[in-house]
Parts: C-alpha cells; structure tokens; sequence
C-alpha cells in the first residue's frame, strides 16, 4: 500500500483556488489578443511559476502545497475559463510530474518531487505516440542514445523538464530529461486553427545523450508488463483533459452572458425590450449551461474515483483500474459533447455582432475541436459500453 502523503489544508487549497482564478481573468483579459500572435507561451508559464501554480502537488517541505491529483486537476480547469491553451500545458504538467510516481523507483520520485518543489519546475512533454517516428533508446557505453521523431509535443520547446515515452529493446519507457540537452530540436511548427498557445510542434531528437539515472524504474530495464497502478498513466492525462474542456465550456459561456448583459439586442417579434429577457436566448443559456454543468459533475466524479485508485496504490486491481479509467472515460465523453455545444452555440446567444473579430470568441471553438481530435471520443464511448456489458476493461496504451 502506497502510503499517502498528509492532506493540505482546507484553507491552502482554497487560496490556490482564487489564485487560479485571478490568473484565469488575467488571461482572459488579452486571450483573443495572444490567439491571433501565436506566439511561444513563455511569459503565460512564468506567470504560472510565479503565483506557485507549477509546484502544488509536492509535498510542503519540499516547497509545494501538499495538493493530490484530484485537487490539481481543479486548478486546470479554473485556468481554462481563461485560456485553454495554457490550461492544456498546465494540466500535462501536473500529469508529467507525476509519471516518476508510477514508473521511478522510490528515489527517482523523491529526488523529481523535491527539485519541483525547490526549483518551480515546467514539465513539457514527448508522450504522444501517434506521428513521426519511434523515439528508439540504445546502449553507449555507461549511458544511452536517444533518437527519432514525433510530430506532437506540448511544451517541449520551453520546458525545464521533459517527460519523455520511447522503446528500449522492444519496451516501452520513461525518460525525464532536462530541457535544451543537445540533439534536442524543437520544430517550432505548431500552427494549428486552436490550442495555438500549446507550443506543440514537433521535435527531432539526434543521439540525444541519457543517463541510466534518467530512465525510470529499476533494472534490469523493461521486459515486464506494467501493473495496474502504472497503468493509471493514461487517465492522468485523460482527466486533464476532461478539466480543461469542462472550463473552457464554462469560461466561455460566462463571457457569452457578459457580453449579452451588455451588448445583446432581442429579435424584432421577441415581444421584449431587452436580449436577456428573450425567450429563445433564455432557452438556449438554459440548455447549453445544463449540459455544461452535467459534465462538470461528472468531471467531478471522475476526479474523486480516480484518486481513490492512485490512493490505493501497488495493491491496485485491473477491475479497479478499469473502473477508475471507465470513470474518466465517462466523463470524456460527456465533457466533449458538452465543450462543442455550448461553444458551438454561444453565438446564438450573443447574436451577430458577437462575430466581430476582435472580440475572438471563436477559439472557444477552435481550441475544443482541435484538442478533442486528440484520440476519437467514439472510441472512449465504446470502452465505457464494453466495460457496461461486457466488463472489459480498456486495454493498456497511451490512449486508454
């Protein structure tokens, strides 16, 4: 049984709370503004690392807020009420942190959690495994050689850390890697229609030199199959993901009614003087906020049954491993269907003029559906399905 670290306390974890909202309004404020510039995401990172938003799941002694995952994935959505696309990065990197947890040895994990702490790292990542090429990890000398190719990687080009996924001798491994090391060449050729904040180009890697002691877990390397509890790798991330299409639905739809309150005209046979009073605007808030505010209970829930997995710990099951997984699986679905409506359909509450381009309320749009290509929600729908009625767990990748 993996023994849990104590629990922050009430008060510190609302104080985080408000902090991502106040960095949430302070991105929303230049958003639209930062969507069209497309630029390298280094001043939005430092604003996280200086409001100690980096750091909340280490431990207090070692500088961090003593936050579990469940908890952090809160903060990931309160950002993306303001931005989706740093929103995106932070809740990867709340999921890379803790990827040494799952597959280090216990003084890998220890010795990342306290640099995090001390240092206020920013984790990128090199996990996606879809595009370009294997990233292959062969022997030299006392070390190892890192090369290949992938077409995704979020944050790769400014992070202090990496965690990165490649195959060493047929296995799969993890590697974290400090950013910058030579043979490491970000593309910079992200220029996607949403999410154009991630930084998630391509990168090279040419004989990238790594250590054993860059490698997680034990030797000899590979050649077993992850337990239950490693395999919980995936719904990190997919959780992230959940919080951050939840907040963005929501943030959208709390711009969607300020601008209405202020700028809004009702139809000319509405019977009324003023937009928030007509009927049809009135049905669709109500419809859109209703699907919005499922999926957040759901996000919710998804949250709290997949931390009592990670709580668990090694003596972790695969039934409870899939129903953890089926959890946030289930939320996915729902987040998704729910971030595409209401962005979707803001517009039928603002009306024309809402379309000003200058007002960019269509990256609502654009940052949900690029992100939600990620892995086909139809698929995790039928994962859900299978497990329903034929208690068949999703089996082990980096999608599922």
């Amino acid at each position: 049984m993996t023994t849990l670290a104590p629990a922050p306390s009430a008060e510190r974890y609302r104080e985080l709370l408000d902090t991502a909202d106040k960095v949430a309004r302070e991105l929303r404020a230049t958003a639209a503004e930062r969507d069209r510039a497309n630029q390298t995401p280094r001043a939005e990172i430092e604003l996280l690392r200086a409001n100690d938003l980096l750091q909340v799941q280490e431990p207090v002694e070692y500088g961090g807020a003593g936050l579990n995952y469940r908890q952090a994935a809160q903060l990931t959505r309160r950002i993306a009420r303001g931005d989706t696309s740093i929103a995106h990065l932070l809740g990867y990197h709340y999921a890379q942190t803790r990827v040494a947890t799952l597959f280090g040895t216990p003084e890998q994990a220890d010795a990342q959690s306290r640099r995090n702490g001390q240092e206020r790292l920013f984790w990128g990542g090199v996990q996606n495994p879809r595009g370009g090429s294997d990233l292959v990890l062969t022997r030299d000398g006392d070390g190892f050689r890192l090369s290949g190719r992938r077409t995704f990687a979020s944050g790769a080009s400014l992070a202090d850390h990496l965690s990165i996924t490649a195959v060493h001798e047929g296995n799969l491994v993890f590697v974290s890697l400090p950013g910058g090391r030579e043979g490491f060449t970000p593309l910079l050729d992200w220029d996607n229609i949403g999410q154009r904040l991630t930084d998630s180009g391509g990168v090279e890697l040419s004989g990238v030199r790594v250590e054993r002691s860059e490698i997680l877990g034990p030797d000899p390397l590979g050649g077993g199959l992850p337990t239950p509890y490693q395999t919980l790798v995936t719904p990190h991330w997919q959780l992230a993901f959940v919080n951050f299409y939840v907040g963005t639905a929501e943030g959208a739809i709390e711009e969607a009614l300020e601008w209405t309150r202020a700028h809004a005209a009702p139809w000319e046979s509405s019977g009324v003087d003023q937009a928030t009073d007509d009927p049809y605007i009135l049905q669709t808030v109500g419809e859109v906020l209703s699907g919005v505010r499922a999926a957040a209970l759901l996000a919710d829930r998804a949250g709290e049954v997949f931390q009592e997995a990670l709580d668990t710990g090694s003596d972790l099951t695969e039934e409870q491993r899939a129903e953890a997984a089926v959890a946030v699986y289930e939320a996915k679905v729902a987040a998704t269907r729910a971030g595409l409506d209401a962005a979707g359909r803001l517009f039928e509450i603002q009306g024309s003029r809402a379309t000003t381009a200058a007002y960019g309320f269509d990256r609502h749009w654009r940052n949900l559906r690029t992100h939600t290509l990620h892995d086909p929600v139809a698929y995790k729908a039928r994962e859900v399905g299978d497990w329903a009625l034929n208690r068949r767990g999703p089996e082990f990748s980096l999608y599922r």
